[in-house]
């Protein structure tokens, strides 16, 4: 009996100490369990670091930049022009010049200091200048200290935008080895005074600042060392939760284990948040630099860079230009810190507390100002580059957009247009206009809407429209390719034509006045724009011959061969029209539109340009014919009205375009010095009540008064021959015949072999010579 009652209690006992046995197993496990998981956590944040940190670590927007201002003697700029300029490259008035991008202006001088640029072409030095303006021209531009005269002042670029990725934020890199002394000597005294003594946590900072914050009342100083900074800013998100303080911790030790203290300092330099420009945030010091002062971060002043080190604290909070006062004594504290710390002396800390900050005045340099050229510009680059590349890799594109006509482009579309809906049913115009340079096609300015500025549809790019008689200079361009049949002069049928239709549809085009004119001059068909003389000559020529003129004139998508096309029906956006003129105003050689002079890499390597390239496209000698006939057009055609605005000595070249019922009114033209194509017309496509000439060329006429400096001067290439001729007969004539003798030019060969009766003798009939053809209306 009693040994069973000693086994019962040995099982008893045996039973009882089981349970304890799994409760340590399962403990075992559980911790082993966790070591995996944490390890591997431990381990994916490890990874996290290492890839993020030792790749691409920033995406850089690319900036664009406007064609730079050339300034020299006689350059057409008003003194409060130029000074309009210098704001918009954010430079500020200092009497002293104490900084680049500082002026001032005294009378009609202005006194400035430049900043040092790195163009695609060459690096341009800072220089100190002044330059005397004189009614609305520049005198002389000098150097302040030497009074040597220069020839020619090239101003940094404007930036007009940036292409961004998807996160906007914005940065100029700096390297730790170009960073002054004292923006690190700032932070390490206000952010992180043992940086260079601790692993990426400081307990020691965290009570510090847990004490002084209660000394003090309020939030005076932080505890989170600058890697815990880093790892929140590059890393993390800016909620204020335990377990995003608990990674933070651990990415700070992490960074400390594998990187260098210089390389974590630098990494912060450039990523810490700073600010916001609009919706593009601003991060690092070298573009708060900019964006807050204007200048680069290797020459500010100890006070302003005290005034950055403060926004580290609270860019919102601390904000120099909402918040003024805050932001001084938040600076004033930095400098406190720094002379405690003995970065500074005393006399230093004083005098610094003394000085104004001299915040620029806001401007939003990562606005895309211009957001139709800017399309335009991201159109060709994704012809070469990855829209990764764009958005990321930092790149510098250098284009050619005149700031300056673009803003009278704008100005004057809506002064315009606000005249033109005054007329009776005449509403909700939209217009879209391209401007390009005559003698290499660079394009200046571009509207792709009423408002320039906003961002949505681009007409300019976009919207294909029916011409109208914008396509007749190409049909009479082709027939005057061969001269064997057609010259200047020779008559063509203006009467009723039918055109039989492939679905047994008869077209029957007529006169815009209704009206036929009989056997007319081919010139003055084209100077008048009939439509039957153009349907008759077209017919004659053929279709497809045309239609391979325009694509040889820059055109690069077929086009339908229908009868229509001879009268515009084909539908072409405004640039594409712009490039068929830039071929008549370039004398038959093709010169690609381009909107791009160069991309500069981030490290400053070229890596593409845009060479000015042309090539014989059509006839020289049938295109100089074209654009006499349409100086003619200018004189005494459908674009008259130009010289009530615009003196006649600029014998300029240009066609009217208008569609059926009104819907679409156009003109293109160049001056000596400027091409540019109008378009008017509703987005509904409902009727404008406007031709080309009471829409478009009102638009046009605008603009170009304004615009353009140097007349037409047509050179006739060497097979052009001038002859005199009768205009009643269409024969020679010479000296013995009437007053209305005119000269025409002629393709070599071209011209009428007879002579007129009023040419009495063949002594006289061997006479011919070179008139000006102008002077006879032609």
């Amino acid at each position: 009996m009693a040994k069973k009652t000693t086994k019962s209690k040995a099982r008893k006992k045996k039973v009882t100490k089981q349970p304890l046995h799994w409760f340590k197993s399962l403990l075992l496990y559980c911790f082993l369990g966790f070591v995996f998981l944490f390890c591997s956590y431990i381990g994916y944040l490890d990874y996290t670091v290492r890839k993020q940190f030792e790749g691409k670590r920033w995406s850089i927007p690319a900036r664009v930049y406007a064609s730079p201002v050339e300034v020299y003697q006689s350059y057409q700029i008003a003194i409060d022009e130029f000074e309009d300029l210098l704001l918009q490259l954010r430079y500020r008035r200092d009497y002293s010049l104490s900084s680049v991008g500082t002026y001032y202006k005294k009378g009609q001088q202005i006194s400035l200091k430049t900043r040092s640029f790195n163009f695609w072409d060459k690096k341009q030095d800072s220089q100190q200048l002044r330059i005397i303006f004189s009614n609305k021209y520049v005198r002389k531009i000098s150097n302040l200290k030497t009074s040597v005269e220069i020839p020619i002042l090239r101003m940094e670029p404007v930036q007009v935008g940036s292409f961004y990725p998807t996160r906007k934020e914005d940065r100029i890199l700096i390297k730790l080895e170009n960073t002054p002394d004292s923006l690190i000597h700032g932070l390490l005294a206000t952010e992180d005074r043992n940086f260079y003594h601790h692993y990426g946590v400081s307990p020691k900072a965290i009570v510090r600042a847990l004490w002084a914050n209660i000394s003090a009342g309020t939030v005076v100083q932080g505890g989170s060392t600058i890697t815990q900074q880093l790892a929140k800013n590059f890393y993390l998100s800016s909620e204020k939760r335990l377990w995003r303080k608990i990674n933070e911790a651990f990415m700070a030790l992490i960074l400390e284990y594998h990187y260098s203290k210089d390389e974590i300092l630098e990494a912060y330099l450039n990523e810490i948040y700073l600010g916001q420009d609009g919706a593009s945030s601003v991060h690092g010091f070298g573009l708060a630099s900019e964006f807050y002062f204007g200048q680069p971060l290797k020459n500010l002043a100890l006070h302003n860079v005290a005034a950055l080190v403060a926004l580290v604290r609270g860019p919102s909070l601390y904000d120099p230009r909402r918040n003024k006062d805050r932001s001084i004594k938040r600076r004033n504290l930095v400098l406190e810190k720094m002379h405690q710390q003995g970065y500074i002396t005393k006399r230093q800390e004083i005098s610094a507390k003394k000085k104004k900050l001299n915040v620029i005045l806001r401007s939003h340099r990562s606005v895309n100002r211009y957001p139709s050229f800017l399309d335009l510009v991201k159109r060709q680059l994704r012809e070469e580059y990855r829209e990764d590349d764009l958005t990321s890799d930092g790149l510098r594109i250098f284009t050619t957009l005149d700031t300056q006509i673009q803003k009278v482009l704008e100005k004057t579309i809506t002064q315009k247009l606000a005249q033109l809906e005054k007329k009776p049913n005449t509403r909700k115009l939209q217009t879209a206009s391209i401007i390009t340079r005559r003698e290499n096609g660079e394009i200046v300015a571009l509207a792709g809407g009423r408002n320039p500025r906003g961002v949505g549809f681009n007409r300019a790019l976009k919207a294909f429209r029916p011409i109208g008689s914008l396509i007749k200079p190409v049909v009479y361009l082709t027939a005057l390719e061969y001269p064997n049949r057609y010259n200047i002069n020779t008559y063509i049928s203006d009467t009723a034509i039918t055109v039989k239709g492939k679905n047994k549809e008869d077209w029957k085009p007529k006169n815009y006045d209704n009206k036929e004119h009989g056997e007319v001059p081919l010139h003055i068909a084209l100077t008048k724009s009939y439509n039957l003389a153009t349907v008759h000559l077209g017919m004659d020529i053929g279709i497809a011959r045309i239609a391979k003129t325009l694509r040889n004139m820059g055109i690069g998508r077929s086009v339908d061969l229908f009868p229509s096309l001879l009268l515009g029906a084909t539908p072409l956006a405004p640039l594409e029209v712009a490039q068929v003129y830039q071929t008549l105003a370039g004398d038959g050689f093709l010169t690609p539109l381009r909107s791009i002079r160069a991309v500069i890499a981030a490290d400053g390597e070229r890596i593409q340009k845009y060479p000015y390239t042309l090539r014989q496209a059509v006839d020289p000698a049938a295109t100089y014919l074209i654009n006499k006939i349409l100086q003619q057009a200018m004189s005494i055609g459908t674009g008259r009205s130009v010289y009530l605005s615009i003196p006649r000595e600029f014998a300029l070249v240009g066609k009217t375009g208008t569609t059926n019922k009104l819907r679409d009114s156009w003109f293109a033209g160049f001056s000596g010095d400027y091409l540019s194509v109008f378009w008017v017309g509703r987005d509904d496509n409902k009727p404008t009540g406007l031709t080309g000439g009471s829409g478009a060329l009102q638009i046009w006429t605008g603009v170009m008064k304004q615009i353009s400096k140097q007349p037409v001067d047509l050179i006739a290439p060497d097979n052009i021959e001038i002859h005199r001729i009768d205009p009643y007969d269409g024969l020679l004539a010479n000296e013995d015949c009437a007053d209305a003798v005119v000269s025409y030019p002629f393709i070599k060969g071209s011209a009428p072999e007879q002579y007129s009766p009023c040419a009495s003798s063949a002594v006289n009939r061997a006479k011919t010579w070179f008139n000006d053809f102008l002077q006879d209306n032609f």
